[in-house]
């Protein structure tokens, strides 16, 4: 599977902004898929996961209220919809894929990824 996100920008806190993530070369609907971010010299964190059928979600609770993950399946998509933004949610954002009928939230369990894309929140 080939990951490409985008979306990414400068806002300013309060701020909203959508990021999306297109996945090709296998079947999408087979993979659940997730959101990660890593901030400048921190470890890659958990934000937010789907089922591959879009029936379950789980958002970190960093974000959640905040935050927002779905997926189309018709359109080999998810996305992350990011509201009340703060800049501590500052980080590159990268989104991943596995082959799996769970909802996955470790770093380790996921098989693809894709090169990420940069958000900064301005105070």
């Amino acid at each position: 599977v080939q990951l490409q996100a985008s979306g990414g920008g400068l806002v300013q806190a309060g701020g909203s902004l959508r990021l999306s993530c297109v996945a090709s070369g296998r079947t999408f609907s087979y993979y659940a898929m997730g959101w990660f971010r890593q901030a400048p010299g921190k470890e890659r964190e958990f934000v937010a996961a789907i089922s591959r059928s879009g029936d379950s979600t789980i958002h970190a609770d960093s974000v959640k209220g905040r935050f927002t993950i779905s997926r189309d399946n018709a359109k080999n998509t998810v996305h992350l919809q990011m509201d009340s933004l703060k800049p501590e949610d500052t980080a590159v954002y990268y989104c991943a894929a596995r082959y799996t009928m769970l909802v996955v939230t470790t770093t380790g369990q996921y098989d693809y990824w894709g090169q990420g894309t940069q958000v900064t929140v301005s105070s």
